[in-house]
């Protein structure tokens, strides 16, 4: 097994669990979704499952990149200079720029499912490092 299938059969597996975890936050909020949910479980065929979970899984893993893509993109926006023309002392050889900003007014939703979304991280971080320590001693 060379290294480029087991990173690809490691995306997989990553993207099937953000898949399974989103479906059942999304059958958790909505009846009807749960419903239709509970149905697909008991009527489908794993394999199909597996695929469509795994397609909800890169969408939302697209959807959380574009997420943090923009909270950085308005972040550097907002550490911007006022007057792009004067001269900073990062600009200075030798000295390094010490800026002072007021935290942006963020949401108390979107920090709640923005650190819902680092702890899954994390523990799927932890989940892979042990799967790797317990294919290491195999």
């Amino acid at each position: 097994m060379n290294s480029d299938s087991v990173i690809q059969l490691l995306q997989n597996g990553f993207r099937l669990s953000v898949g399974a975890t989103a479906a059942l936050i999304e059958s958790l909020q909505d009846s009807q979704k749960r419903e239709e949910f509970l149905a697909k479980l008991m009527h489908s065929e794993l394999s199909e499952l597996v695929a469509e979970l795994t397609d909800k899984g890169e969408i939302t893993e697209q959807e959380a990149r574009e997420f943090v893509d923009s909270l950085w993109q308005q972040r550097n926006q907002q550490n911007q200079p006022s007057q792009p023309d004067s001269q900073t002392s990062s600009d200075v050889p030798g000295t390094s720029a010490t800026t002072t900003t007021d935290n942006p007014v963020v949401s108390p939703n979107v920090q709640q499912e923005l650190q819902e979304l680092t702890d899954q991280v994390a523990a799927l971080r932890k989940e892979l490092e042990k799967l790797r320590s317990e294919n290491h001693q195999s």
